[in-house]
């Protein structure tokens, strides 16, 4: 098998492009994909026996699956759709309801016996509550000392 893979990869590469990028034999590349999927061969090791990334080789063994490898591409017709703005207007109204009583927002430092600080600048009222009730519950080394 290392022999029959050692050929494909001297006829693999017939040319490079100007950026540097390989061209490849498209009967070899085929040659190669169906050596590669026989069973207990592994596709890392025929890649660096043919001096190409792996992941060259499983997108050649993905084409292939998908019946894409070498075959021209179908023709069709091409319909652009105007491009979509991935942003949404919002309006956002700057004054509160009239209705709703504005509460004052709260600035609240909390320092914990074991050094730690809590720093919340503008919270409101019932943020404050839901925090101080939370510490209230929790258990800390200084309440627990005769």
């Amino acid at each position: 098998m290392t022999e029959e893979i050692e050929a494909i990869a001297r006829r693999l590469v017939v040319g490079h492009k100007r950026d540097g990028r390989s061209i490849y034999d498209p009967q070899a590349r085929s040659e190669l994909v169906r050596a590669s999927r026989q069973p207990g061969v592994s596709l890392a090791k025929i890649a660096r026996t043919c001096g190409i990334n792996a992941n060259v080789l499983s997108n050649w063994v993905r084409q292939h699956e998908r019946g894409k490898c070498g075959a021209a591409a179908p023709r069709c017709e091409i319909i652009e759709m105007p491009a979509a703005s991935a942003f949404v207007a919002v309006q956002v109204d700057s004054a509160p309801p009239a209705s709703a009583p504005v509460a004052p927002a709260l600035d609240v430092q909390v320092r914990l016996p074991n050094g730690a600080t809590l720093d919340m600048r503008g919270a409101d009222l019932d943020g404050v509550i839901k925090l101080l009730e939370g510490l209230g519950r929790l258990r800390c080394s200084a309440s627990t000392k005769p």
